[in-house]
């Protein structure tokens, strides 16, 4: 995610907020030796799941397109 920032400055990417993939004040998960048990998967857990996935398949789609226009066959020269 970091390198799509990088690369991308200046884009809608380059702010944080505006990444659908990550919120940064929910990122409280830190995990120490002695937790033993599972975290369990709240709903709220699994809403911000799904928006991250969606926000990447949109992500992936407009790649696409751009992939489809670099890799295209070149039109025909005109025959002279």
């Amino acid at each position: 995610m970091l390198l799509i920032e990088f690369i991308n400055t200046g884009s809608k990417f380059s702010e944080f907020a505006e990444d659908d993939r990550y919120i940064n004040r929910d990122d409280t998960s830190v995990l120490k030796n002695k937790d033993l048990r599972k975290t369990r998967l709240t709903l709220r857990d699994i809403n911000t799941i799904r928006k991250a996935a969606e926000a990447h398949q949109k992500e992936q789609r407009e790649e696409s397109v751009l992939i489809r226009k670099m890799y295209a066959m070149p039109p025909p020269e005109a025959a002279a």
